[in-house]
């Protein structure tokens, strides 16, 4: 038996394909095979100056593989059968290692299955770099989709990124490669190399499925561990739902991770966030702290809304498990975690996915639908089974495998609109010939409903700007089935009637009151985001007309008027400080600003109302609910006064909320008001602690029997100048 030819058997055109990086189906030669009575091995180690088989686990040896290629193929007849491994001498060393093509199918033909359907929910799990142990043998199998290439490897640190050493097997039932690499584990580097169908070589991919990857602006993927944490947040998961719920008070702190906070020029990692911005964030009030994209994206100017691994928290911040105890400590401080989250389009760098086996695979082939012509970015084909699926799994990744409590859907107005940002003759229409996106209102949908059905309690808000009807109404109602829907109409609305001089704001009166005319067609959080204090727009401060004290005044009565309207709130980081620099994401916030008490004023203001917001049920139980607000003063546009009552659904007290946004301080100005007696000042945004004037009510008015506004009683109010007061029935 062990005289048989080692080269016997051996297709010539089959080797060289092999040695050329180009054979589709490297078990047909590599591993083991009979060959009569005999088993032969094959093995492709190029470099390699001897290769001998011996039995697992330290046994006898079994035979020596001959050179049957000068390229490293050897191949030889073992003396016996069972499990093996090589021992292969190279010019400075000695390896051993099991054979990659001794082991037979690795995934499941129900995992096939569901994948091609566009329907595994966890394909974290399945696809990818997934560490275990195949038949007692620790490695890491290899998975990833790639249906129209002729070969695929992995190539990594292991194998000196040499694309002839671990060529995959296809599994044509859903066109994923797969291969089991023994003696590779977590922490190692790795990416795929694809030959197209053309017979081209591909340049290097990374893997769209890494759960982890190097820190830009390297672009390897790297191995994750299987289970990241030991979560100890089972109480926060199990009374998320009751702080999620539509009256609850939800108050959210925008941060990009990366300008948060820099010490010596440095970007603070995962465990320094925990010691600084944990504490900060519930010390100020707020209930949720949002991130903008932390998914591993290769361009930082992007703030990460260009992603490309959206399985993998980026390398910048620390590793996998660091931000897994991130989130932790933030249930465990009472904090919750938004994610934003790109499912609308991914960026062209040759290492990520566009064309990823070669041909337009994620992407639309056609580029009226796969090319974003705004942000020069590619469109997932959400036509596409597979393509549906992968994002799908990577919702469901942040919110089960990382405990993300919410994701904010981005740009969902360029998804739901085919001519989005297009002129005519650049789009393609639907199957009815209409703008709808179909196939993107089917996707949003579906993500919604099973975020609903697989993870309750977590929600999903959509950054929309048009008027598509139903947003946050429920799937059995027809609608897109969001928890929440950001509200730029409102946005855009109220700054522009703060950014106009008090002089002429009576002719914009109507900015301020039309956002209650759609107040209840969706459930609402009213954002301050950062778009909005980018690209030469200038800070919320310095939005504010006026000099540097009507600036700062101006700012405070609107945070005064904002968390009394209804609606969920969101403040971009600087925000709360009154910082005067637009944001730069290369730098930090303004935080020596706070030496200045006009600004740690601000500061104080912001914890204040995310205090009273939380504290008081008519500020935040009735959000959605058309009973829980009315007008007192709608039209007093001479003044550019605003007055309107926050009622909570339960019948209790009720809370006055006046808004003067001119600099005049106006006394005895009567507002009616439905309950007789004392009424307490309980907020004044210009109280000398907030770095106001001090003007105010004494703490308080005397409801009297005057009649005003249709109500039988009012109050004989003060208001100071640009400033918002709050008074509640004593």
């Amino acid at each position: 038996m062990l005289s048989l030819d080692p080269a016997a058997g051996l297709d010539p055109g089959a080797v060289d394909a092999l040695v050329h990086g180009r054979h589709g189906d490297p078990f047909s030669i590599l591993g083991p095979h009979r060959q009569g009575d005999a088993t032969v091995v094959r093995a492709y180690f190029p470099g390699a100056q001897g290769v001998e088989v011996r039995a697992r686990g330290g046994g006898d040896k079994l035979g020596d593989l001959a050179l049957v290629h000068p390229s490293g193929l050897f191949a030889g007849p073992l003396s016996r059968g069972g499990p093996y491994v090589f021992r292969v001498r190279w010019r400075d060393a000695v390896q051993e290692t099991e054979d990659p093509y001794s082991f037979g199918l690795l995934l499941g033909e129900l995992d096939m299955h569901l994948f091609a359907e566009g329907n595994h929910y966890e394909l974290g799990r399945v696809l990818g770099a997934q560490p275990m142990v195949v038949e007692g043998v620790a490695g890491t199998r290899f998975a990833v989709w790639a249906p129209n290439a002729r070969r695929v490897s992995v190539i990594g640190d292991f194998n000196a990124w040499d694309g002839r050493r671990h060529p995959m097997r296809l599994r044509r039932e859903a066109g994923v490669w797969e291969l089991f690499v023994p003696r590779v584990g977590v922490g190692q580097r790795y990416k795929f190399e694809l030959v197209g169908p053309d017979g081209q070589l591909l340049p290097q991919k990374a893997d769209p499925m890494a759960r982890a990857s190097e820190a830009a602006p390297a672009t390897a993927s790297v191995i994750a561990p299987a289970e990241p944490y030991a979560w100890t947040d089972q109480a926060w998961m199990e009374s998320r739902a009751a702080r999620h719920r539509v009256d609850a008070p939800i108050s959210v702190y925008e941060i990009h991770v990366g300008s948060w906070l820099k010490v010596d020029g440095r970007t603070l990692d995962w465990d320094e966030l925990i010691d600084r911005l944990i504490p900060y964030v519930a010390g100020m009030g707020f209930t949720h702290v949002e991130l903008l994209p932390i998914m591993e994206h290769p361009f930082g100017g992007s703030w990460g809304y260009q992603p490309l691994g959206l399985f993998a928290p980026t390398g910048r911040y620390g590793r996998q498990e660091d931000f897994a105890r991130f989130v932790d400590r933030c249930h465990e401080a009472g904090v919750g975690v938004i994610l934003d989250w790109v499912p609308a389009h991914f960026p062209t760098d040759p290492h990520g996915m566009v064309r990823f086996d070669g041909t337009a695979l994620y992407e639309h082939a056609d580029p009226r639908e796969g090319y974003h012509q705004d942000w020069n970015t590619l469109i997932y084909n959400l036509g596409r089974n597979e393509v549906r699926g992968f994002l799908l799994a990577s919702a469901c990744e942040w919110l089960e495998r990382w405990h993300v409590d919410a994701l904010r859907v981005d740009a969902v107005a360029s998804m739901l609109y085919r001519d989005y940002s297009r002129k005519a003759g650049e789009w393609v229409p639907n199957r009815f010939g209409g703008r709808e996106n179909l196939e993107s209102v089917d996707f949003l949908k579906h993500l919604n409903g099973i975020v609903r059905d697989r993870n309750p309690g977590a929600v999903t808000i959509a950054e929309e700007s048009t008027a598509w009807p139903g947003v946050s109404a429920p799937l059995e109602q027809g609608g897109l089935g969001f928890h929440y829907k950001w509200n730029m109409g409102w946005m855009h609305d109220t700054l522009h009637y703060m950014e106009e001089d008090p002089i002429n704001r009576r002719w914009h009166h109507d900015s301020m009151t039309f956002g209650m005319v759609y107040a209840w067609s969706e459930k609402f959080m009213l954002p301050l985001s950062h778009d909005e204090v980018v690209h030469g727009k200038g800070s919320l401060l310095n939005k504010m007309p006026g000099d540097p004290w009507q600036k700062r005044a101006n700012l405070r009565a609107y945070y005064g008027f904002m968390w009394a309207h209804p609606g969920k709130k969101l403040l971009f980081m600087g925000g709360e400080i009154g910082q005067w620099r637009e944001w730069n994401h290369d730098g930090s916030i303004d935080w020596h600003l706070l030496d200045d008490p006009g600004h740690a004023g601000i500061q104080a203001l912001v914890r204040d109302l995310n205090r009273l917001y939380a504290a008081e049920a008519a500020l935040h139980a009735t959000d959605a609910d058309p009973n829980g607000f009315a007008w007192a003063v709608g039209d007093d546009r001479e003044n550019s006064v605003f007055a309107f009552l926050r009622k909570p659904a339960d019948g209790g007290p009720p809370i006055l909320a006046v808004s003067n946004l001119t600099p005049v301080p106006r006394h005895d100005y009567r507002v009616g008001v439905p309950l007789p007696g004392f009424w307490r000042e309980i907020l004044n945004t210009d109280a000398a602690e907030y770095g106001g004037s001090g003007l105010g009510n004494g703490g308080g008015r005397e409801a009297e029997a005057v009649s005003a506004h249709g109500q039988p009683q009012s109050l004989p109010l003060t208001l100071p100048p640009l400033a918002t007061v709050w008074l509640k029935p004593a």
